[in-house]
This record gives C-alpha cells, sequence and structure tokens, in this order.
C-alpha cells in the first residue's frame, strides 16, 4: 500500500543546481536551488525567487550558468544556498570556490564545479517565480569522463532528498537506456 503525502514539492531525483551570476560590479554569487530541470532541448527552467540576489543579477546581465553540485562539493554546495549573497558579498571566496568568466555567456563558473550549463536568460515570470534560460553551451571537466562521455561513477552528482533533508550522490549504473526494454518488447 502507498503513502499519501499530499501536494508537495517532492521528486527524485532533485538536482542540486548551483546558479552562477554576477552582479552590477563584476562580483560573483552562486545560489544553491534544487527545483529546475530540462524543460526543453536547449532550455533550462528554475523555480527562484525575485528577492535572491541570484535573480537581480541575472535580470540585469541576462546571462546565468547552471552547475551541478558533486559529492566533493557539498558543504560548499550547501553553504551557497544558507547564505544569502544580499548579506555575505564573498560567499564565493567562503566557499572556497574560484570564479572564471564563461566564455559564452557573462556569468561565472566555478573551477571546483566539474559540469554546467552556460546561459542566457529566456524569460522570468514574478509570479510563477520561473526563470527559463536558454542554454548556449555545455562544460564538463575532462576528469568526469570516461570516452569523451560524463561518468556518473566519476562525476557523482548530489540530489536533494526533500523528506529527509539530506544529500545523495548519484553514479550507480542499474541498466542501458534505449535497450534494456527490448527484452520485454521482444517477447
Amino acid at each position: 500500500m502507498k503513502k499519501n503525502f499530499g501536494a508537495k514539492a517532492m521528486l527524485y531525483p532533485m538536482p542540486v543546481l548551483i546558479i552562477g551570476s554576477y552582479d552590477e560590479n563584476g562580483v560573483p554569487n552562486a545560489m544553491n536551488a534544487a527545483w529546475g530541470g530540462i524543460s526543453e532541448e536547449t532550455e533550462i527552467s528554475i523555480c527562484i525567487s525575485e528577492d535572491h540576489k541570484t535573480t537581480k543579477n541575472i535580470l540585469k546581465s541576462g546571462a546565468f550558468t547552471v552547475s551541478v553540485a558533486d559529492a566533493e562539493n557539498v558543504v560548499a554546495a550547501d553553504y551557497v544556498g544558507i547564505v544569502s549573497g544580499n548579506k555575505v558579498p564573498d560567499k564565493i571566496a567562503k566557499a572556497g570556490w574560484t570564479a572564471v568568466k564563461s566564455q559564452f555567456v557573462d556569468a561565472p563558473l566555478f573551477e571546483q564545479l566539474p559540469f554546467a550549463l552556460e546561459c542566457k536568460l529566456k524569460s522570468y515570470d514574478e509570479e510563477s517565480c520561473r526563470l527559463v534560460g536558454e542554454i548556449v553551451n555545455v562544460c564538463a571537466e575532462e576528469r568526469i569522463l570516461t570516452g569523451g562521455k560524463v561518468d556518473l561513477s566519476k562525476f557523482r552528482p548530489i540530489t536533494y532528498d526533500p523528506s529527509n533533508h539530506e544529500y545523495v550522490a548519484l553514479g550507480e549504473k542499474v541498466g542501458e537506456a534505449f535497450s534494456d526494454g527490448r527484452k520485454i518488447r521482444g517477447k
């Protein structure tokens, strides 16, 4: 029997997205956001309220990056989510991250985070808090690649567990996409 939880923001896995932006003075900022995902072929949608410094930065610059947090950076990723850039302007340095400018958009990449989407702002709806970005580039550190492709066992991206308020690393392979189902189809 299944237990009902009611209407809640629960989905598994829920990626831990680190949104990077520059403020009006070129100071890098990052925030942790779990409510987001791919919404079109080259589009990402994220729920982020207008009172965040990150939202204000993106609306001014028209650009942002979305890194996926990994197990190696779990403490810093959580830190940038619980501390506001409105109150702590040097939170990137305190997190131990190094910001470098994206070559594709006016937003920072963080050297310690091995995977990122580089995005241009498409739209922002204040009422729903839905931020939509056009993905103009995806980049990944060579250290998380095998055969030129992202290897989750090397990357170890983390997911947020909203029921238990925990971060969990991903990486165990359990099947072959677009292949394993053929075992049933062939019957």
